[in-house]
């Protein structure tokens, strides 16, 4: 690909990001207005709206592009891209009021992931990256940690309240809490993976996670110097990703055997 074709890709992921971060924002006395509430989850009208402002924003530059969103996708036009949003992801956080949530879009061709942002408009960070450039916060470059040592990392996952009675899920936060010198759950995945990438953070790891919670994330990690892998397709779309500086990512790829 041309690299000036990459950079509109690119450019375009960091807009719609910060399109619906922004539309979240002037929004936000709004964050109450519940679609569907589900047992561990809630769908707010928000989250439609701000998946609406990006899908409108890559139609207008990209208009024979599939699009796949958390809250929806398009019709089937035969593309080799693919963009994949969620649009408000962390609604739990957003909803109650808490600062952790944000964007992320990516773009794929032939599954391959070309570009993708991830905007936290509460924290004002905009992380981006495409497959040919390293891997950015606000403009400076980024880079995972050094850890060495899995007994000194800091490790970052997700446990959704469905996943309560999941044996395997279960196990693997308790191989979490014996084994890193920290755990965290901050209820974002898009986010968490990026707090990998620019080094807050050594490692995420969770069982249940999805495609639109990883696509831009993970290249920012891969371009930020991390490794990433997908250890188990559960079934429902769901998976199990790991994500981590390379020192410590061998020591914990048994975690999701």
């Amino acid at each position: 690909m041309e690299t000036s074709d990459l950079d509109k890709l690119l450019d375009c992921a960091v807009e719609a990001v910060r399109t619906a971060g922004q539309y979240a924002l002037d929004n936000y006395g709004r964050r109450a207005e519940v679609a569907v509430e589900q047992e561990d989850d809630v769908k707010l009208l928000l989250d439609m709206e701000c998946q609406e402002r990006i899908f409108e924003l890559i139609r207008s530059r990209f208009p024979n592009h599939e699009l796949l969103g958390e809250e929806g996708s398009s019709a089937s036009t035969g593309s080799s891209y693919r963009w994949i949003v969620d649009p408000i992801d962390g609604t739990i956080n957003f909803s109650h009021g808490l600062p952790i949530w944000c964007s992320s879009v990516a773009v794929q061709r032939d599954g391959e992931t070309l570009a993708g942002a991830v905007y936290a408009p509460m924290i004002d960070r905009c992380y981006y990256a495409s497959a040919e450039t390293a891997a950015y916060c606000n403009d400076e470059r980024i880079a995972v940690s050094t850890t060495e040592h899995l007994e000194d990392a800091m490790v970052l996952s997700g446990f959704p309240k469905r996943m309560k009675h999941d044996d395997e899920s279960r196990a693997l936060f308790d191989q979490m809490l014996g084994s890193a010198q920290r755990t965290r759950i901050y209820g974002a995945a898009a986010l968490d993976l990026c707090f990998v990438a620019n080094g807050g953070a050594d490692a995420y790891v969770e069982r249940g996670i999805y495609i639109w919670d990883i696509a831009a994330a993970a290249l920012i990690i891969e371009r930020a110097g991390g490794r990433t892998r997908i250890l188990d397709r559960i079934g429902d779309g769901k998976l199990c990703f790991l994500a981590a500086n390379p020192q410590i990512f061998d020591q914990l790829l048994e975690f999701g055997s």
